[in-house]
């Protein structure tokens, strides 16, 4: 999977990475929000605008929680507006049904439970579907992405991800790596009698990238396009360690009162696809390699 070339200057990825610290534009500061461009009518293809919730019909706008520290997928450009893959993608969705976006940074941890709570409408933010959430929530497929390693270039800590006990490793707070793929790691490390991996547990995934920069960390793990992204944004300071595994689709988080709408959402997909804009917009993110055809509800 290739990554985009860009000269954005990231939330954090570039700018810690120079100044050797763990904050972010997020921290210490006020949240912030993006909306998309202004719609007054359904984009074309299905007339889909009968399916939104009552909420979202008054409002004339879904509000959406996103963690917006998630390049090239979501994060915040000038420190302000939320961009990315998902983001363009979504915005295209909601003019499916004829609303705007109102994009609202968040802790990703935070996310799905602001969806139950109504906080926000959707929740759109990298999240790989697995079992526990679609007990949470309606989750629909909209792309496909695995898990990869990164290390400093050269791989000076010789870290082995099949083996990584007793090094330290960085990683996102409430994401798939963390909950699911490290545990098993670390019974493997018990059983093995050998120390376990030590652990530094980042709010945002921007942050995990500058520990691994300033060496703080020995090596990283993250969903696939968001490590390269970092290769590349980082100027060579990073380098992949071994190959993606465990692909997987990412779901957009719908309440689980709300099937219809989420059955919904698979329709506008289905005709951005038809006309050929679901594929653009990830080859606009050098991302569709991880295109899928089969967009369901909790598939």
């Amino acid at each position: 999977m290739s990554v985009l070339r860009r000269t954005l200057v990231l939330s954090g990825v570039l700018v810690l990475a120079a100044a050797g610290c763990g904050s972010n534009s997020l921290e210490g500061g006020s949240s912030t929000s993006s909306s998309s461009a202004p719609s007054s009518a359904p984009a074309s293809g299905p007339d889909l605008s009968g399916s939104l919730p009552a909420k979202i019909k008054s409002a004339g706008k879904i509000v959406v929680g996103v963690d917006a520290s998630y390049p090239p997928n979501e994060f915040l450009q000038g420190g302000k507006t939320v961009v990315g893959m998902d983001v363009d993608l979504f915005n295209a969705v909601a003019q499916k049904f004829g609303v705007t976006v109102e994009w609202q940074p968040a802790g990703f941890d935070t996310i799905i439970t602001g969806v139950q709570g109504g906080k926000y409408d959707v929740g759109v933010s990298s999240f790989t579907i697995n079992d526990k959430r679609k007990q949470q929530v309606n989750m629909v497929s909209y792309f496909n992405a695995g898990t990869l390693w990164a290390t400093a270039k050269g791989n000076p800590k010789g870290v082995n991800a099949d083996d990584a006990c007793g090094k330290t490793v960085a990683v996102q707070k409430g994401t798939t790596q963390l909950e699911d793929d490290i545990p098993k790691r670390q019974a493997a490390c018990k059983t093995a009698g050998k120390p376990e991996i030590k652990l530094v547990v980042r709010e945002k995934q921007d942050q995990a990238t500058a520990d691994l920069v300033a060496g703080k960390a020995d090596a990283m793990l993250a969903d696939s396009p968001v490590v390269l992204y970092a290769i590349k944004q980082t100027n060579g300071q990073l380098e992949q360690l071994g190959d993606i595994y465990d692909a997987a689709p990412y779901g957009y988080v719908v309440p689980k009162k709300e099937t219809a709408f989420a059955q919904a959402i698979t329709e506008a997909l289905k005709s951005l696809d038809s006309e050929g804009t679901y594929k653009s917009t990830l080859q606009k993110w050098n991302n569709d390699s991880g295109a899928i055809t089969d967009f369901a509800v909790n598939p």
